[in-house]
C-alpha cells in the first residue's frame, strides 16, 4: 500500500500545529480529486498555521496563498522560512467577512479546510469569494459536519453535553441545499470524506488543550455521528 505525504511527514511538527482533525490528511484527500497542476495560484483560506498550503506547495508545487485571522502572518511566515518554502507560500491575515485583499480573478483556486463553516454558512459568502476566482477555476472546501440533520433540540444524548452553536455543523444535504442557491458555479462534488476518523484520531493526540478536551467528547461517542464533507464548484 502506497504511504501518503501525511503519513510520512514529521508527526511532532503536525501534532504540535494541528487547530483540528488533521488538515494536512484532510487536504491531501481533497487535493487528489481536484484538477491541481504545478504553478498554479491557490488561496487557503482559513489556513490556521498552514499545514495545508505546506502540503498544496510541496507536493503538487503551487504557489499559495495562506491566509487566516487567528494565526498571525508572521508566525506562519517564520514556520514557512524555516521549511524552506518562503518563495511558495505567502501568508496574510485576512478576514473573510470584511475586505478580502486580493486582485479579482487572481486565483485558480480557493481551498479552505476545517474553518469554512465559521464564516461560509451562509448565502453571501459564496458570491463574495467568486470573484477572486478565475473563470472555470474551483471553490472547494472540506467542513466538519453531521452524518444527517438533526431537527433542533433533537441532538443524540451522546452529542448534548458538549454541543455548542458555535460548532457549525450541519449534513451533506444543508450544504449542498446552501451552495445550490449560488448561480455561479456548478457543483461538481459533494462527498463525505474517507479521512474522517484517521484526521481526528490524529488532532486527539495533540498536546493542544482544545485537543484533550475533544477527547472527552469523543469517548462519549459523539464521533460516530461526525463527518467531514467536501464540496467542489467551478465557476462559470
Amino acid at each position: 500500500m502506497r504511504t501518503s505525504f501525511t503519513d510520512k511527514y514529521d508527526r511532532a511538527f503536525l501534532l504540535d500545529t494541528m487547530m483540528g482533525p488533521n488538515a494536512m490528511r484532510i487536504t491531501e484527500e481533497m487535493a487528489s480529486f481536484l484538477p491541481i497542476s504545478p504553478g498554479m495560484r491557490i488561496l487557503d483560506l482559513g489556513c490556521g498555521t498552514g499545514i495545508s498550503s505546506i502540503l498544496l506547495a510541496k507536493k503538487y508545487d503551487v504557489t499559495v496563498f495562506a491566509a487566516d485571522l487567528w494565526i498571525s502572518p508572521s508566525e506562519n511566515a517564520k514556520r514557512f522560512t524555516s521549511l524552506g518554502l518562503d518563495s511558495k507560500i505567502f501568508p496574510f491575515l485576512v478576514d473573510a467577512t470584511k475586505e478580502i485583499p486580493f486582485a479579482h480573478e487572481y486565483f485558480d483556486m480557493i481551498i479552505s479546510v476545517d474553518s469554512y463553516q465559521y464564516f461560509g454558512n451562509n448565502e453571501s459568502m459564496l458570491p463574495k469569494l467568486l470573484p477572486f476566482v478565475k473563470k472555470g477555476g474551483y471553490v472547494a472546501v472540506a467542513v466538519p459536519g453531521f452524518i444527517q440533520d438533526f431537527p433542533e433540540g433533537q441532538l443524540p444524548k451522546e452529542v448534548q453535553p458538549f454541543w455548542t452553536p458555535e460548532w457549525y455543523f450541519y449534513s451533506c444535504s444543508w450544504w449542498r441545499a446552501l451552495w445550490e442557491k449560488e448561480s455561479g458555479i456548478t457543483i461538481t462534488m459533494q462527498r463525505e470524506m474517507d479521512s474522517c476518523k484517521q484526521a481526528w484520531d490524529e488532532w486527539l493526540q495533540s498536546p493542544n488543550p482544545y485537543a484533550q478536551q475533544d477527547l472527552v467528547m469523543m469517548e462519549a461517542g459523539a464521533g460516530k455521528y461526525f463527518n467531514i464533507i467536501q464540496m467542489v464548484g467551478r465557476k462559470i
